[in-house]
């Protein structure tokens, strides 16, 4: 073979190669159908507005945007499932805060790092919801209660080492006092809770005021603040903790689309502007609105920092509770 015929050789072989990865590179995604993976169970809240989001989605790529729920280990399995999902683009999934919980409970498979994300949809706060009967009608009377006669003041909402213990276990520790200052009564969730402090046996609930609406409306309890940096579209005249005390906690719970750690750039961005236009859609809003949820869009940076802060200071609460592993 002659030098010349070599070189015309190696260049058709480097040209077709180029030719080739210009091929894949552009490739339009998606090609095929999109799986969503749900970490919770099928029929609850966080179902329900990925359901919808995915419909709106396969409505704007022109793709089937399918809806998979993998469930247990308290969404553990689900959240797991996405960080080990191969990063192609074609595995999603909503994850909720408890994502950012499990590496402090000394549960492994799943860390913020293990995702890429795309935005925020959904935030609702935890509110602080007190007796209208009690001898405090403020967040600042209540917390003056609590730091005045440590002990006394009982709050509930959920386990101990749920949500919304974590929530007003952090803020008494933000305001450093003890979270032992007030103690904490374990139930079974908000319901339980609700009917315990209309009966006079606890002073505190810590649960969104959705689910306190009810005693609100009635007349026997009043929330007096949300746990949180952001007021909530539903309740815009409740005031948050961070305005009333000057402090930086604000666990909201939240849903959001994220992805395996790695997807291309391109479909990210892709991605956060489709969400965006969801969540300004005047049909999701009623959807969200009907179902007693906030829209609450973040874009891909802005839910990562919100993810980023809210797994810093829940490890910093489960280690002043006695809960980190």
């Amino acid at each position: 073979m002659s030098p010349q015929f070599k070189r015309i050789m190696s260049t058709s072989v480097a040209a077709i190669a180029l030719c080739t990865l210009a091929g894949a590179a552009s490739a339009a995604w998606p090609e095929r159908a999109v799986t969503i993976i749900v970490p919770w169970s099928a029929g609850g809240g966080t179902d329900a507005t990925a359901r919808m989001v995915a419909a709106n989605l396969q409505e704007h790529f022109g793709q089937p945007f399918n809806v998979v729920n993998r469930t247990g280990g308290g969404g553990l399995v689900g959240h797991a499932a996405l960080a080990n999902a191969k990063p192609d683009g074609y595995t999603l999934g909503v994850i909720t805060i408890e994502s950012t919980m499990y590496e402090s409970q000394g549960l492994p498979g799943v860390t913020p790092s293990d995702y890429d994300y795309i935005g925020r949809y959904n935030a609702d706060a935890i509110g602080i919801n007190i007796s209208t009967k009690a001898d405090f009608g403020t967040a600042e009377e209540l917390i003056a209660a609590v730091k005045a006669t440590p002990g006394k003041i009982k709050a509930s909402g959920a386990n101990r080492g749920g949500l919304s213990h974590l929530a007003w276990a952090g803020l008494l520790n933000t305001l450093d006092i003890s979270p032992d200052a007030s103690t904490w009564v374990a139930s079974a969730g908000s319901a339980p809770a609700m009917q315990q402090i209309a009966a006079g046996a606890i002073d505190v609930v810590s649960t969104s005021p959705a689910e306190a609406r009810s005693l609100v409306e009635a007349g026997e309890v009043k929330t007096v603040a949300l746990i949180s940096g952001e007021r909530s579209e539903l309740f815009p005249d409740i005031p948050t903790t961070d305005e009333i005390f000057g402090i930086k906690w604000s666990p909201m719970p939240f849903r959001g689309l994220a992805a395996p750690d790695g997807i291309p750039a391109d479909v990210i961005k892709e991605l956060s502007v489709a969400l965006k236009d969801i969540t300004e859609n005047a049909e999701f809003k009623d959807f969200m609105k009907s179902r007693g949820f906030s829209v609450a869009y973040q874009d891909a940076e802005g839910f990562k920092a919100t993810v980023t802060a809210a797994h810093k200071g829940l490890a910093e609460t489960m280690k002043a509770v006695g809960l980190a592993k």
